[in-house]
């Protein structure tokens, strides 16, 4: 623990990122946030329940998507990496996703009624071309704006906060729905509203006001294929992926079974599951600056398999809930968001110093392709997630529709799917971890090495 102390004091010499320009930066991902919850939680059963797509049909239609779709993050990754313009590197890509995102906004949270597979499938694929362009440009641009070893975590706390606010919204939205006599069907759909207003003012805010430095390429350096093999294949690249993999297919799976599990499990209606979630959130924004703290003390693989853990145990705990209690409910909700954030923002910061690693030894900027990795894997895991869990949910007579009457056995099926699936991902997320060797004395080195020849080639450019 020591030791841990004495690196991140090796590491951090550089003067901190001001937290004003944190702050401003991480509003762009507030309708990143927002459409991420929606998808997730809500969308999926507003196909099955408004537009009567059956579960089979949805399972298959993101599956297809999110396998097609993981093709697309490595040639962007690439293309971001290789950009040069007079606005930057990454921004120019932040803004370009925001109008893509409000087409495929428009187009599927107010689809018509009796939409087919190619319908779901054409849509959904512009839907996370959109989501692929936002997240990988403002997940490597954070990793260039913040570069010491803990202010990348810091960076991840302060982001908390915008994501809360972001999920409150998008959570309080069905029941401002109910309250003017609306439909559960009208509340996702002023989801889909809310984000394409939020996305061109949040985008754009934070890309006016934010600075990107972009950094200088050792000369003679291409991209070759050797140089892509050498970076799928490091080890620390690969745990990182199948970590992304796992810890997106736990709660992935839990996600795309919350709203069933919560109304027929737990007793709750539809509206108040879904308020419910904001527990989470808030936890999540707690938990953030808690892990934060604790990867200073014990340094970020620990603090990772610790939330991985937690997390495990915490899914238990809705064994004690019963009968639509509010208050039980929201507890273990909070406790999954505080420790949820410990591993999403371990994950992000640790990529981030595997790219500086990287760049030190390829003489080129290689973030967005390696964030593309993690984004890649995620996208599989919801791929697989909603494939695996209803398909399954069908195969066990589970119906869906509003006012079914399901059997014993099919409640009994959803109940052990609901818990099994994320314990057992969520744990093998945090085995990745064990003996990773990238500390904060090494990248402390490392961002030494990077700065000293970063001054040396902008001196040499006359930059």
């Amino acid at each position: 623990m020591d030791s841990e102390r004495a690196d991140a004091r090796v590491a951090d010499i550089r003067p901190p990122l001001p937290f004003l320009t944190m702050l401003t930066f991480t509003v762009a991902n507030l309708p990143i946030t927002a459409q991420g919850i929606a998808l997730l939680i809500f969308l999926p059963r507003y196909f099955a329940s408004h537009l009567h797509v059956s579960l089979v049909a949805i399972g298959t239609a993101f599956a297809v998507v999110r396998l097609i779709d993981i093709f697309v993050d490595p040639l962007l990754g690439v293309l971001m990496d290789r950009t040069r313009t007079p606005l930057g590197r990454y921004r120019v890509w932040l803004l370009a996703g925001v109008p893509i995102l409000m087409l495929a906004v428009w187009r599927l949270y107010f689809a018509p009624d009796g939409i087919g597979m190619g319908y779901l499938v054409g849509w959904l694929l512009v839907l996370y071309l959109a989501i692929s362009t936002l997240s990988l440009a403002y997940a490597a641009w954070g990793a260039n704006l913040a570069t010491a070893y803990h202010e990348r975590t810091r960076l991840g706390a302060i982001a908390q906060p915008v994501s809360v606010t972001a999920g409150m919204i998008i959570l309080f939205l069905p029941a401002l729905s109910k309250s003017f006599g609306g439909t559960d069907a009208q509340g996702v759909q002023a989801m889909g509203l809310f984000i394409i207003v939020a996305a061109p003012i949040a985008i754009g805010f934070a890309a006016w006001r934010t600075p990107e430095r972009v950094a200088p390429q050792v000369a003679g350096h291409s991209f070759s294929a050797r140089d892509y093999l050498a970076l799928i294949t490091r080890p620390a690249v690969v745990r990182l992926s199948l970590a992304a993999m796992a810890l997106s297919l736990g709660p992935g799976w839990q996600g795309a079974l919350y709203l069933f599990f919560a109304n027929e499990i737990l007793g709750f209606s539809i509206p108040a599951a879904a308020g419910l979630v904001g527990a989470s959130l808030i936890g999540g924004a707690i938990g953030a600056a808690f892990f934060a703290y604790l990867s200073r003390r014990i340094g970020k693989p620990r603090t990772l398999m610790v939330a991985t853990t937690s997390y495990s145990i915490g899914m238990l705990s809705f064994l004690a809930v019963h009968n639509g209690n509010v208050l039980l409910g929201a507890l273990v909700l909070a406790l999954l968001g505080f420790t949820q954030a410990g591993w999403l923002i371990m994950m992000a910061a640790m990529m981030g110093d595997v790219g500086d690693d990287v760049r030190l030894e390829q003489g080129a900027e290689r973030m967005g392709l390696l964030y593309s990795l993690i984004t890649g894997a995620t996208k599989i895991a919801g791929a697989l997630a909603f494939a695996l869990s209803y398909p399954l949910l069908a195969w066990l007579g589970f119906k869906p529709g509003e006012g079914a009457a399901n059997s014993q056995q099919a409640l009994l099926g959803l109940e052990l799917a609901y818990y099994i699936g994320p314990i057992f991902f969520v744990l093998m997320g945090g085995l990745c971890f064990i003996g990773w060797r990238l500390t904060a004395e090494r990248h402390g080195e490392i961002r030494r090495q990077l700065d000293a020849r970063d001054a040396a080639l902008s001196e040499t450019m006359g930059v």
